[in-house]
């Protein structure tokens, strides 16, 4: 089985507006993507290939974490309910 990796850096990534952007496109989500947590959810359950690997990459400052603690709190969920199949890393 491949492995599907997903890279996310924030240095580029400001908000949930551009994290939602980015994600689209490295995941080919459709058009119809939602851009919000519940839409988020569903892809990663449902619609993406596994087993997938998402890094999170320069999220140390403790105001890009508080930014994005909704996020994290739905991956780490997500890693749960998707039983290793979904493996995130915060570097």
């Amino acid at each position: 089985m491949t492995l599907h990796r997903l890279s996310f850096d924030f240095r580029q990534i400001a908000d949930m507006s551009a994290f939602y952007r980015h994600f689209v496109r490295l995941t080919h989500s459709s058009a119809h993507f939602g851009n919000n947590l519940d839409a988020l959810w569903d892809v990663l359950t449902g619609e993406m290939p596994l087993p997938a690997e998402i890094a999170l990459c320069h999220l140390h400052s403790a105001a890009k974490q508080e930014t994005f603690s909704a996020l994290i709190a739905l991956l780490r969920e997500a890693e749960v309910e998707l039983a290793g199949q979904l493996k995130v890393r915060i570097d």
